[in-house]
């Protein structure tokens, strides 16, 4: 199974949450006619299951994206390439900052703090989604507490004991990449991250939590 098709069973798994999720966004961002919308590190097939409410949505990635905007007449969705940690954009540029799964991949704390401090800059709402550190699933590959263990241990385990090692068959240096590159959070960090938003915590059975949202509607004053 290559990696397309691994993220495709994904997101047949997750697709109620993103649903709701989403759902949740409207809600409580409220998007108007008139916003810009920035998704740092998000995809066209995230907004194109419906209606586009706002002008324009912006998808950002540091790859480049594949969009055939011909083929979608009534949505107005441009992909760019950049990177969420040094955006280039003028502070409060963006009506809307939204992005979801994103903060845990981009490596080390020391970049999860600036993107974090970027998208607080540029977007003037935000709308940050990351998975739950503390939930005992590793979404990513997925496996029960692999993510609480040492590195040294999950760099043995993730080839032979998950189920993306068994699909994917990765080299060791594509273990150690994804290990580097796959960080999740806890609450507390997000606190610590986006101190001026909001933190929803998403939860599973009403016992564990799954993911946390960092959310706000306006800038604060230090922005």
């Amino acid at each position: 199974m290559t990696s397309i098709n691994i993220h495709r069973l994904y997101s047949h798994i997750f697709k109620i949450w993103r649903a709701k999720r989403m759902d949740q966004f409207d809600g409580m961002i409220q998007p108007q006619s008139s916003d810009l919308v920035l998704d740092v590190g998000g995809y066209p097939r995230t907004w194109k299951t419906g209606p586009q409410v706002p002008e324009r949505i912006d998808c950002m990635s540091i790859h480049p994206i594949e969009w055939d905007a011909e083929a979608f007449p009534d949505h107005r969705i441009i992909t760019t390439v950049g990177d969420g940690c040094a955006l280039k954009e003028p502070d409060g540029s963006y009506d809307i900052l939204f992005s979801n799964s994103v903060i845990e991949h981009v490596g080390d704390w020391q970049n999860q703090v600036r993107l974090a401090s970027e998208v607080r800059r540029v977007g003037k709402k935000l709308w940050i989604q990351t998975p739950a550190g503390e939930y005992p699933i590793e979404p990513h590959y997925p496996a029960p507490f692999v993510h609480w263990l040492p590195v040294s241990v999950r760099r043995k385990m993730l080839r032979w004991f998950t189920p993306w090692g068994w699909i994917q068959k990765p080299s060791q240096e594509k273990v150690d990449e994804t290990i580097r590159f796959t960080r999740l959070l806890s609450k507390k960090q997000m606190t610590e991250l986006f101190p001026d938003c909001e933190i929803i915590t998403e939860q599973l059975l009403w016992i564990f939590p799954k993911s946390y949202v960092a959310w706000r509607l306006e800038p604060s004053e230090t922005d």
